[in-house]
């Protein structure tokens, strides 16, 4: 029997076991490898945060997905990959040999590019870790009788997200010396959305406390100070970084052709251009079509590779697929409102709030959790 092996639980994976529960995959002995038992859907996790929902209710188990897919499932990080030999390295000390792999491990924080951070700061990915080590910084505000300064790095969707959450929750648990700080590299919040979405988000973010220090690029995070290029340093009791994501290191030492910054250069059939019997999806491919590193592009690529793959595996052609040029951005702003945009167009109001609410639980209960 012929082995395929489905290495990390991102959001493209989830579809695939999906697709696999629904029809097996005959004369094929399917694996998924993966280090944690469930997925946090990242689009709740503000949201669980805010006290809007449990932890629960952001989390699809994988290793029930697995189980209905009658697909074995490893409890390990892959952290090495022969691809001539089509053997794939665990970090629990296994190889396990492959006729076909796909690659969606989700993506990494950028550590190596902000010196200190990983000792310094607390990482939103992986999201587990931070999940794990957010009841201790809470208690460790609790403990404060006196102000605490919580700074917040990067000032994309993820870090504005994360502040305003954090906000909501310190209002409605009475976190009043709490203040935050959410830094950036760019004059307004949100790049690359449009800019009265940007100047929106700035003057709600002045209207619930938040402080925002744009045109800052962090240069070295030492204990209690985040160091800039340029401008004075900032003073921290705590620091969470949600910049950028990077690259594992493994692709590029193992031959995969990768992109200048290590991710898997894939074709429009979602193959690796150099080993077209190894698949990848989600933040951890470079498209031939660039995209930015968002899950909505790694959802959406989900039903393409699950096609794919099937047909791969049973020796049919494959499908090209063409990443959206544009994308619906939804944004939660803490309590129950929320910014929209696609493309030039931006909207807000607690209608877009319950309009995302509508569209998570309904991708959760899709894959047997529900909100």
């Amino acid at each position: 029997m012929r082995r395929l092996v489905l290495l990390g639980g991102g959001h493209a994976h989830v579809k695939v076991l999906a697709d696999l529960a629904e029809r097996p995959l005959a004369g094929w002995d399917v694996h998924l490898v993966t280090p944690y038992r469930r997925q946090i859907y990242s689009g709740m996790l503000p949201g669980w945060i805010a006290g809007h929902y449990a932890i629960e209710s952001c989390a699809i188990s994988l290793d029930a997905l697995a189980a209905r897919a009658n697909v074995t499932f490893h409890e390990t990080a892959g952290i090495g990959l022969d691809a001539e030999r089509n053997e794939l390295r665990c970090a629990d000390g296994t190889g396990l040999h492959f006729d076909k792999l796909a690659i969606d491990t989700g993506p990494m924080p950028d550590l190596d590019a902000l010196p200190g951070s990983a000792q310094n700061a607390l990482p939103i990915r992986p999201i587990e870790h931070f999940i794990a080590a957010w009841p201790a910084l809470v208690d460790r505000m609790l403990g404060r009788c006196r102000r605490f300064d919580l700074a917040i790095l990067g000032g994309g969707a993820a870090g504005v997200e994360l502040a305003f959450a954090v906000a909501h929750r310190a209002t409605v648990d009475g976190w009043s010396h709490l203040r935050i700080t959410l830094v950036g590299s760019d004059t307004l919040p949100l790049a690359g959305t449009p800019v009265v979405l940007r100047r929106r988000a700035a003057a709600l973010l002045a209207q619930r406390g938040i402080a925002w220090r744009g045109e800052r690029r962090a240069s070295w995070i030492e204990p209690g100070q985040i160091r800039f290029e340029q401008g004075e340093a900032l003073d921290f009791d705590a620091c969470l970084v949600v910049t950028g994501a990077a690259a594992p290191h493994w692709p590029k030492r193992s031959g995969l052709a990768t992109d200048e910054r290590g991710f898997i250069r894939v074709g429009p059939t979602l193959q690796s251009v150099s080993h077209p019997h190894i698949f990848a999806a989600g933040d951890v491919a470079a498209y031939q079509d660039a995209r930015p590193k968002s899950g909505v592009y790694a959802v959406r690529a989900g039903p393409i590779l699950a096609e794919n793959l099937r047909a791969s595996c049973e020796g049919r052609p494959l499908r090209d697929w063409a990443p959206q040029r544009r994308a619906l951005y939804l944004i939660s702003t803490g309590a129950r409102h929320a910014l929209a945009s696609w493309g030039r167009w931006a909207w807000s109001g607690d209608w877009v709030w319950h309009w995302k609410d509508r569209i998570d639980r309904r991708f959760m209960q899709r894959f047997g959790s529900g909100a």
